[in-house]
Parts: structure tokens; C-alpha cells; sequence
């Protein structure tokens, strides 16, 4: 049996840009960044969310800190199609809805030890994806349906070692799980359009550290920086098809698809500039050179692996640039607005419509209400406007397929806290 293109059609799903930051990088760690777009990020002590993008700010609370937040992806994203070398019009290519909307929420707790020592624990997310194309596109090997699922559990402590000075570090347990599915599309053998060509369905938990320090240059300016260690996973699942030659007539095979989760370093500076204004810049590198290739095997019933592909994907390390301030408007309102800048880290020559990635641009806005002594709520919206790209994609027929794609999205954010 010859599993070996539409496995690299199936992982290929893995890289999906519509997740509205880098590849499939996720941003959307709290809802407070939301509104400064994630801008001062490593710097920030806002909230308990500081778990997420630097532990060391852990030790600048006096109390018990919790934060609850949950961000809408509301996502414009679309395909038109340009050209077809197999006498199918273009325009059965088109399709102006192929992400969901979905929902990335997160959770945080933090509390001092002693006067040197904090802790803190979180669950949240750094990567994901979701798309969606119907069952009948004619398309359907390059297309069909992807998610990729992850969940980071965090456990992290803080060490106060001057008034100037912290470190933190955490120990990051990554449940990742993924579902891909890609039609038969559009075929000359009579195989209905819907039949499924891949049906991958897999899991697996990776681990992970990350450090962060903060320097306090003085009491109207800080620094701050955090560095979170790549992960390995290998998608361990079920690889089955529909097709009447070379497939598995429906029945299930153990597959597998490794992936490297990028490393991520963040630089960010805060400053004061009076009692109620203040500028906040991060400059994010993502280590995505690390993803060079990806592989794939199938365990056929006779027990014996092979590869079924290896595939050069040779991505480059991708920077993010964020500016943001906040105003203190009143002794309970604060507002907050940003601009930032996210870099693709895919090569044009691998553009697709599993990776239409392209670089974004954040347009961000929100605020900070103050409840009572205890609590106060962050709302945040982002608008994100990608570039317009060009490509075509061939299949494993020998069909040629001319798009042209956008990607745009709305996030809307909301966050609880309470101290005690």
C-alpha cells in the first residue's frame, strides 16, 4: 500500500497560518495584551497572567492573584481561485469561509511564598489551528479539514534576588491533539468527490521549560525577558482512507506525524512617563528554523514501519514587533491601544492553501475597569489585517490549482482578576 502523498498532504495541514499570528503560533495568552497588542508583554505585571509571557514578574505581587480570560478568533479568511490546468472553471475554487471562529481561554494563579519566593500555575495555549473546507470541494486533497488542539500546563516559581533583580522558571506539560481529514476532490476515476484520501486523527503530551527575568531600572522603568524551550510531538493516532486502490477500505492503521513546537524569546521594556501615561514595546523571536522537515509513518499489519515521507519544509525564524500604551483616565479606567507587526516565517515557494501564511499587521484597543479593591475586569479588541497572497498547488492527481488568498480577523477579549 502507497500512503506516502496524501500523508504529505495530511501533515502539511499541520502549518496552517489561520491562527492570526505566526504559522500556527497562538498570541492570545490574556485578554489584558489584547488591547496593546501583547506589546510590553515580558515587562507587564498586570495580572496573574504573567505566568505566561515572564514568571519572574510573579514576585512583584504582595497577594494572591487569579485571572480568568477568554478570547473570541473571529476570522475572515478566503480563497479565490486564479487558475486550473484540467478544464475546471477557477471559480469552483472559491470559498470565503475556510476558518472557524473559535474561542482560546486561559486561566491563572499566582501567590507570594515569602518575601523572596513566588509561585504560580496556568492553563492556556501556544498553538492551534482550525480549517474547514466542504466535503465536495474540488479540490479535496489539499483541502478537507485540520485542527490542531494544545493545552500548555504550567507550574512556575519566582525568586526575588534584590529589589531590582528576579528570575523565574517553569516546567510546561503540552497536551497536543490533532484531526486531519482530506477528500478524494475532483477525479477522473468516478471516486465520489467525498470520499476520504486521509483520515489522521492523533495525540500525544510533550514537555517543556521556560525562564524569564526582570530588571526594575528604577520606579518608572523595567525590563524584562522570557525564553520558552521547544517541544517534540508525535501525533500517535489512526491513518485510514476510501480509496479502492492502494487504500484501507476504511480500516484503521496506526500512523504517526512528528512535529517540533518552536522556540519563543520575548525582549520587552515598560516605562512610566507620567502618573498616567505609559509606553510598552516586545520584539518576539520564534525559533521556527528548527522546523525543517516533516516526517511521517504507517505500521502496516505485517508490524513492519516505514517512512511513508520525509518533506523539507526549511522554515525561517520569525520576529514579532509590538508598541502599545495605557492612559489612566480615571482612578478606575484605564485605556490601552497598540500597534504590531507579525512576521511569516513560510517561504514563498511553500505557500499553500494548508499554509497561506503571510505577514499581519494588529490594529489593538481596550481597557482596565476597576470593580472594587478585589477584582477589576480587561476587555481588548485586535483587528488584523493580513496581505494578499498568490500561488498555485498541485495535488497527487497532477491537477494544478491557481489561488489567491486573504486573511483578516477580529479578536475580542475578555478577563476577570481577583486578588486576596
Amino acid at each position: 500500500m502507497k500512503f506516502s502523498k496524501t500523508l504529505i498532504a495530511a501533515s502539511l495541514a499541520f502549518v496552517s497560518a489561520d491562527t492570526f499570528a505566526a504559522a500556527f503560533q497562538l498570541s492570545e495568552q490574556n485578554a489584558s495584551g489584547l488591547g496593546r497588542a501583547y506589546a510590553g508583554e515580558a515587562s507587564i505585571a498586570d495580572d496573574a497572567s504573567v505566568v505566561a509571557r515572564n514568571p519572574a514578574l510573579m514576585t512583584l505581587f504582595k497577594d494572591k492573584q487569579l485571572s480568568v480570560a477568554a478570547i473570541g478568533v473571529i476570522p475572515d479568511v478566503s480563497i479565490e481561485g486564479e487558475s486550473t490546468n484540467n478544464g475546471i472553471d477557477p471559480s469552483a475554487l472559491d470559498d470565503d469561509s475556510i476558518a472557524p471562529s473559535a474561542v482560546v481561554p486561559a486561566i491563572y494563579f499566582t501567590m507570594p511564598y515569602n518575601d523572596k519566593v513566588s509561585i504560580g500555575f496556568g492553563a492556556f495555549s501556544n498553538f492551534g489551528l482550525s480549517t474547514e473546507f466542504n466535503d465536495e470541494y474540488v479540490a479535496g486533497q489539499i483541502a478537507g479539514e485540520t485542527e490542531i488542539f494544545t493545552v500548555n500546563l504550567n507550574a512556575s516559581v519566582a525568586y526575588k534576588v534584590t529589589e531590582q533583580f528576579s528570575f523565574g522558571i517553569g516546567l510546561n506539560a503540552i497536551y497536543a491533539d490533532a484531526t486531519v481529514i482530506r477528500k478524494v476532490g475532483a477525479n477522473a476515476s468516478g471516486i465520489d468527490f467525498g470520499a476520504d484520501a486521509v483520515n489522521l486523527q492523533g495525540d500525544d503530551t510533550g514537555f517543556g521549560l521556560n525562564v524569564g527575568l526582570m530588571y526594575q531600572l528604577d520606579d518608572n522603568s523595567r525590563f524584562g525577558f522570557n525564553y520558552r524551550s521547544e517541544t517534540d510531538i508525535t501525533f500517535d493516532g489512526d491513518f485510514s482512507n476510501e480509496l479502492p486502490v492502494g487504500g484501507t477500505g476504511g480500516a484503521k492503521l496506526p500512523g504517526a506525524v512528528d512535529l517540533t513546537l518552536p522556540a519563543i524569546a520575548e525582549f520587552s521594556g515598560s516605562h512610566q512617563l507620567d502618573d498616567k501615561l505609559g509606553l510598552h514595546y516586545s520584539v518576539l523571536w520564534t525559533g521556527w528554523s528548527s522546523f525543517e522537515s516533516l516526517e511521517a509513518q504507517v505500521t502496516l499489519p505485517t508490524g513492519d514501519k516505514f517512512v511513508a515521507f520525509e518533506k523539507q519544509e526549511q522554515f525561517d525564524d520569525s520576529f514579532r514587533y509590538s508598541v502599545g500604551t495605557d492612559y489612566q483616565l480615571n482612578e478606575d479606567l484605564l485605556l490601552r491601544a497598540g500597534v504590531a507587526f507579525d512576521e511569516s516565517p513560510v517561504s514563498q515557494t511553500h505557500l499553500s492553501i494548508s499554509i497561506p501564511d503571510t505577514d499581519r499587521f494588529w490594529f489593538s484597543f481596550g481597557g482596565n475597569y476597576t470593580i472594587d479593591k478585589q477584582s477589576n475586569v480587561d476587555l481588548g479588541v485586535s483587528i488584523i489585517r493580513g496581505k494578499t497572497q498568490t500561488f498555485t498547488e498541485a495535488d497527487d492527481s497532477g491537477s494544478q490549482w491557481g489561488f489567491e488568498s486573504k486573511g483578516h480577523a477580529v479578536l475580542l477579549g475578555a478577563q476577570y482578576n481577583y486578588k486576596f
